[in-house]
């Protein structure tokens, strides 16, 4: 429980963290997630979760997972909902044994592995866990977050202080924010029914590791001879996978909580290890025959000490973490640019044949084939250009649009936070030399056609010099110049879109490119 809070935590403040900060120290936990690290071909990542499952069971489950993690505090912090009859002395039960729905367990993992062979990323991303966790993060617990950073900062400018800088808070997509409220709500309200009814019954990942973690060496195992059929493991395992009656436990769908171990009042169940590939009756054996020196009365009494401390363990965890949320908000720098003195009218995207993708990104096919779209560079963007797509095609996948900020040559947060590959990580240096689109020109929109006038934001704001002012007619030298784009210097920054003081529509867009070029 310990490691799950603390890894739950650290994950939610990769999106939460607007400054960078984290993403240093613990960006490696977003990139040993089970369907990132296989995308980017993180072969060492993959094969220690592999041999972690085949050695404790489902702990990715348990622990790495945020999603996961997420499901067990929505079943604490929601009003409990008791359940089952119990025996005379004894409280009723949370949960209850439920038999594994197979059919859909190994269809929606049939139709996951086939869409993912096939590339099509942005339907089967709906369903892998950690970009269902990410999308619920950066779509209501940003946008939380960062309010709660902008009230401390307007408290400490007014104290004379500037600890804290406020942000802007803007709506990135409302097909995304109603997806992640979907989830949100679909998943804590199947956590509060019967614990992970989604884990075990619709993840593809948690059915992929379950087939592995049937043949795990450590497992919880009942000792029949002293079990006497109570219920309290059945009763408060959130897997639904103990059936106390007939003493066994559906090791696929365990995701090693531990919380029968803890519950268990006679010492009857235990994680232990066992050899794989056994029958049930042998493990039931070996382990009866390991744990005969112990007697019925001192266990008893240990597990409910180790019960009680461990209740008061996790609740001190859970509400430090909750602190350590709240105060990790960290100064964020000024990206403001100047803008000119246009009238300020709300810009409008425009119609680009070909949508623009980050720098790293390699082309439009690399990218949508890796994307899982867990929007954890949507959410650490600094600039405000990345948003998540509504084109069924790439649904969710995030591209550049610049009506908010540029994508500043000097900046390669996303490529560095990306867990897949999708973005490749590169360096400033390589950065200024990848271009993404290029510069074009709408002569009815230039405010120097339009209303002529002299404006030079274009060719003042270009960081490659790819824009340069000529005379509109070599006959009046004096006429205010228009702007000349050199595609082969323009890597597609969008500088000169957001700065054009043209509105609704800049007189200057840039139209993306299906593969990238280096210039």
């Amino acid at each position: 429980m310990t490691f799950a809070v603390i890894s739950f935590v650290l994950i939610t403040l990769l999106f939460l963290d607007f400054t960078g900060t984290f993403h240093r120290c613990f960006g490696w936990l977003a990139k040993i997630q089970f369907l990132p690290a296989i995308l980017a071909l993180n072969i060492g990542a993959v094969a220690a979760l592999v041999l972690l499952t085949f050695m404790f069971g489902r702990i990715y489950c348990s622990v790495i997972c945020p999603l996961g993690v997420f499901q067990d505090i929505a079943a604490r912090v929601m009003p409990k909902r008791r359940k089952g009859t119990a025996k005379a002395g004894t409280p009723k039960h949370r949960y209850a044994f439920s038999p594994a729905v197979t059919w859909l367990r190994y269809g929606v993992l049939a139709v996951f592995g086939v869409l993912f062979v096939l590339g099509v990323n942005s339907v089967f991303a709906l369903l892998e866990p950690y970009s269902i966790y990410g999308r619920i993060a950066s779509s209501l617990f940003v946008p939380l977050y960062q309010l709660g950073n902008n009230l401390l900062g307007h408290v400490s400018i007014h104290l004379g202080s500037y600890t804290f800088s406020p942000v802007d808070i803007w709506l990135k997509s409302g097909i995304t924010l109603a997806v992640a409220i979907g989830f949100f709500v679909l998943t804590g309200f199947l956590a509060w029914r019967n614990g992970r009814i989604y884990c075990n019954s619709v993840c593809p990942v948690g059915t992929a590791l379950g087939i592995l973690a049937r043949f795990s060496l450590f497992k919880p195992v009942i000792n029949t001879e002293k079990c006497n059929r109570c219920g309290l493991c059945a009763g408060n395992c959130k897997s639904s996978c103990i059936d106390h009656k007939t003493q066994t436990i559906d090791y696929s769908r365990c995701v090693t909580c531990m919380n029968c171990v803890g519950q268990c009042r006679r010492n009857a169940l235990v994680y232990t290890r066992v050899p794989p590939f056994s029958v049930s009756t042998m493990l039931q054996h070996n382990f009866h025959a390991t744990d005969s020196k112990t007697t019925a009365r001192s266990s008893d009494d240990s597990n409910s000490a180790n019960h009680h401390s461990g209740n008061s363990i996790r609740r001190n965890l859970l509400s430090l973490a909750a602190l350590f949320t709240f105060v990790s908000a960290l100064r964020a720098k000024y990206l403001f640019a100047d803008g000119g003195l246009a009238e300020l009218i709300d810009k409008k995207k425009p119609d680009r044949a070909t949508p623009l993708i980050p720098a790293g990104s390699q082309g439009l096919r690399n990218f949508a084939k890796h994307c899982t779209a867990c929007q954890l560079c949507v959410s650490v963007c600094p600039n405000q250009t990345l948003r998540p797509s509504h084109d069924l095609s790439k649904f969710l996948q995030p591209e550049i649009s610049f009506e908010r900020g540029y994508c500043r040559p000097e900046c390669v947060r996303c490529s560095e936070v990306c867990p897949t590959a999708a973005i490749h990580r590169i360096t400033t240096a390589e950065k200024t030399a990848v271009q993404i689109g290029h510069a074009v020109w709408v002569k009815k929109n230039c405010v120097v056609i339009r209303d002529n006038v002299t404006c030079k934001n274009c060719e003042r704001h270009c960081p490659t010099g790819a824009i340069q002012l000529i005379l509109q007619d070599t006959a009046k030298p004096d006429a205010p110049k228009i702007p000349m784009i050199d595609t082969e210097r323009c890597i597609g920054c969008g500088a000169c879109e957001h700065l054009c003081p043209s509105r609704p529509l800049s007189a200057i867009y840039i139209e993306g490119h299906e593969r990238h070029r280096m210039i």
